[in-house]
């Protein structure tokens, strides 16, 4: 057999991850909060895209097809630019008619309000320029609200600047983790004078800061209100007795009465064991709903998309028009890459708004007694369910259900809650584990503290209900939810506090 180069003609198919198919693929998986940055940086990237604050105002506004006046011709090198290769010719009318802006918009916008020229001076307020975080105080963070205290407090240098290194190792929670001797040793003082300074300022507001342990915080808390006896003194030495939920150690040690108890645990519990770590707290956002819901006058649902989370998008074809004329062969290049680009975008936001409404859809159909009745007919339901309705691909339904909320009359929900595993019953039917874990909390908050119900009556129970459920099971379900034993169940309602 002879070696040597030859040419062969073979023919094969394969999927090739286009940059474009990539994109649409990762809008498709983002929250509403990285879509908007996303279309954000492609605004500035992308000089053919721009923002359509007009929305459904100006889009009702637009003329019909057949009372837009016929397109006047141009000059010879626009016409021939428009038949070119490069940038397709894309609608007839003139530069600036809508026809040369590709839209999307998949919300209702609500119309703008214009304001009519009055007298004595202009109504409108777009020449402000100020923001409300202009006129909003800036708040005051905890270390600076502790120095006020400190400014306030020690007139002597040395106290002062004790008192300064003390806020400066400040943790979040409010604790100190350095030892008074390691801090006496660092800054040439006394540990006696230390420990001073460090007592004065655990009375600082917000009371408790500046401890080493929760005993201590606890402590200066309890002094602060009159309230650390004896009592007190000892339930707080005992705190491991108190978490074990062991209340007849806790009767004996105290020396009180259960109701005594009662009332000294009531108070503990209003205390703030932390109390640096609400301070600076950034407040939590909250979460926007990429779809709503309500119900319909026929007795039945309406889905629609969120305007407000939705962007809307025009592709500016008509600066295109005007810029191609005489635009140089690079520029040409440029503009049919952005172009392109554009196009792809505002298809790619069209197709993902589209998906959502479908499988959320689908979902509201299928969990329809949930909506009605409440999380004990929620139904099992898996991602092959919803693709092999909608027909669409189980990654797909995966990634739309990623990130994504809908308000509904029971509250906001991610789409992915409605997504829960079956546990078989005892007449053939499947239950959802989110409707046995419900059940189960239901129980445990139903029990009496002379009737505490152990895992295998929990399982004899809802096996009376037509729930097959092993005991390995419930547990889990109950660590889930963060319930007590059966044993630290009873101890604790015992003397309920």
């Amino acid at each position: 057999m002879a070696i040597g180069p030859r040419l062969d003609l073979r023919q094969s198919q394969s999927l090739v991850m286009t940059p474009q198919l990539r994109q649409a693929i990762k809008l498709l998986q983002f929250s509403n909060v990285e879509v908007a940055a996303f279309v954000e940086e492609e605004l500035e990237r992308n000089p053919l895209l721009e923002r359509d604050e007009a929305g459904d105002f100006a889009a009702a506004e637009r003329p019909a097809p057949d009372q837009v006046a016929p397109a006047t011709p141009g000059p010879a090198d626009a016409a021939e630019a428009a038949r070119s290769d490069m940038l397709p010719a894309e609608g007839t009318g003139p530069l600036d008619s809508p026809e040369y802006a590709e839209t999307y918009d998949p919300g209702s916008a609500s119309d703008g309000v214009r304001l009519g020229d009055g007298h004595g001076g202009s109504q409108s307020f777009d020449s402000d320029d100020r923001g409300i975080e202009d006129f909003a105080e800036n708040a005051t963070t905890l270390r600076e609200h502790l120095s006020e205290q400190l400014r306030l407090s020690f007139h002597d240098p040395v106290d002062r600047l004790i008192g300064a290194y003390l806020i400066a190792l400040l943790e979040p929670s409010g604790r100190l983790s350095v030892t008074s001797e390691a801090l006496a040793a660092a800054m040439g003082a006394e540990h006696a004078r230390v420990e001073a300074v460090r007592a004065r300022m655990m009375r600082f507001d917000p009371t408790g800061m500046f401890a080493r342990d929760l005993k201590e915080c606890l402590a200066v808390q309890l002094a602060e209100k009159n309230r650390l006896d004896p009592a007190m003194q000892a339930l707080l030495d005992h705190l491991d007795l108190l978490a074990r939920r062991d209340m007849k150690q806790l009767l004996a040690v105290c020396a009180v009465d259960a109701a005594d108890l009662q009332d000294m645990i009531a108070e503990l519990r209003r205390l703030d064991p932390k109390p640096g770590a609400s301070w600076d707290a950034t407040p939590p956002q909250p979460v926007v709903p990429d779809v709503l819901m309500r119900p319909a006058p026929d007795g039945g649902w309406l889905l629609e998309l969120n305007p407000e989370t939705m962007p809307r998008l025009l592709v500016n074809q008509s600066f295109t028009a005007r810029v191609l004329p005489r635009a140089s062969r690079e520029d040409k290049a440029f503009l049919a890459e952005k172009l392109q680009t554009a196009n792809w975008l505002v298809k790619s936001l069209q197709q993902r708004a589209q998906t959502i409404l479908k499988v959320s859809s689908e979902i509201v159909r299928q969990q329809d007694a949930f909506f009605r009745h409440g999380v004990g007919f929620l139904r099992p339901l898996i991602l092959r369910d919803i693709a092999d309705a909608v027909e669409l691909h189980e990654s797909t339904v995966s990634r739309v259900t990623a990130n994504k909320y809908i308000a509904t009359p029971r509250g906001t929900f991610e789409l992915k809650y409605f997504f829960t595993t079956a546990i078989a019953g005892t007449s053939g039917e499947s239950h959802s584990a989110e409707a046995v874990r419900h059940r189960i909390r239901q129980m445990v908050e139903a029990e009496l503290p002379d009737e505490i119900l152990s895992d295998d009556a929990i399982v004899a129970i809802l096996r009376r209900e037509g729930v097959d459920i092993a005991r390995r099971t419930v547990a889990k379900y109950r660590d889930a939810l963060r319930i007590p034993s059966s044993v630290q169940r009873k101890r604790e309602k015992a003397v309920p506090a």
